[in-house]
């Protein structure tokens, strides 16, 4: 598969992901989310991929403390859709700062990479926070 081929489905699993974990909220709802995103911050459904930044931000706007759960949700289905599994390697009481945007791209990266199975892993070192690819 070529890279642009990867790409495009990333980008098509990404925004099911969002569309399922909307639909959570229900149609209607799912309907006003993208309808404010695009009105308010310009931001079309077809541009989330590109735009995930900016995506995570509005998303803050709209759902301020709510938004982990909704972005959470997003990372499952993402997750399951793509075939990915994540493994924390390091202390359990240490939760590794890792954003949306952040896993999104790594995830991406990971699909764009690799056209096997294999884990995305956040590594703690010597005190500081890595990512990784592992295959």
């Amino acid at each position: 598969m070529s890279k642009r081929k990867r790409e495009r489905l990333f980008s098509k699993i990404l925004l099911e992901s969002i569309d399922e974990a909307f639909l959570t909220l229900g149609e209607n709802a799912r309907t006003a989310i993208y309808q404010y995103l695009e009105g308010k911050f310009a931001i079309s459904k077809r541009d989330i991929p590109d735009r995930v930044g900016d995506f995570s931000d509005a998303l803050e706007k709209i759902f301020g403390l709510a938004t982990p759960h909704l972005m959470i949700l997003i990372m499952k289905c993402l997750n399951e859709k793509a075939g990915c599994t994540y493994r924390w390697v390091g202390p359990k009481w240490l939760v590794p700062e890792l954003t949306f945007t952040k896993y999104v791209k790594l995830l991406e990266l990971w699909c764009e990479d690799t056209e096997k199975i294999g884990n995305v892993e956040v590594t703690l070192d010597a005190g500081e926070r890595q990512e990784q690819q592992t295959h």
